[in-house]
């Protein structure tokens, strides 16, 4: 579901917290790959801080995320967890990640099974759904209204919506 121009790469800076509660940054960018190789970084980056025996870290910024907030003290095994989906669902699985509160199992079903499309407007969905499985009388065509079949079921849950530019709104059934 994602392509080359919304993939996202993850990568986080830590700091060493005892140069920052010396009044000094000293930190580095990590690219968030596998947890061995980030837990290394952070190692390799604590071993050449400018206070001694350094051993605690913080993620003071975080990029490539696609909005997804990455905690200070956010576990590793998650950031790189959080990571990996991002990269193999890009800014849509971002944005779906977010909106469903961070459970990337909830996102991964949403993407998988709840993705209806992308639309201009969420009655286009709907008129699309209605005429695909119901046969419509020509006389009563102008009679349905899309939009307020559309407004229902956000309303009621049945539908949730991402919108990713004026004129496209990604269409998901909840569960």
């Amino acid at each position: 579901m994602s392509n080359a121009a919304d993939r996202l790469s993850p990568r986080i800076f830590v700091a060493c917290l005892a140069a920052y509660n010396a009044g000094r940054l000293h930190g580095a960018w990590i690219d968030v790959e596998d947890e061995e190789t980030v837990k290394d970084a952070i190692t390799a980056m604590l071993s050449v801080s400018p206070i001694a025996g350094a051993e605690e870290f913080a993620i003071h910024d975080h990029d490539g995320f696609g909005g997804v907030t990455i905690g200070e003290y956010e576990d590793i095994g998650r950031v790189v967890e959080i990571a990996s989906f991002l990269r193999e669902r890009g800014q849509l699985g971002a944005l779906v990640l977010d909106h469903l509160g961070g459970n990337i199992d909830e996102a991964s079903e949403a993407l998988d099974d709840g993705y209806r499309g992308a639309f201009e407007c969420l009655a286009d969905y709907f008129q699309e759904l209605t005429e695909e499985t119901v046969m419509i009388p020509e006389p009563l065509r102008l009679y349905i209204d899309y939009e307020a079949m559309a407004r229902d079921a956000e309303l009621s849950g049945e539908v949730f919506t991402l919108r990713t530019a004026h004129d496209k709104v990604h269409v998901f059934w909840a569960r």
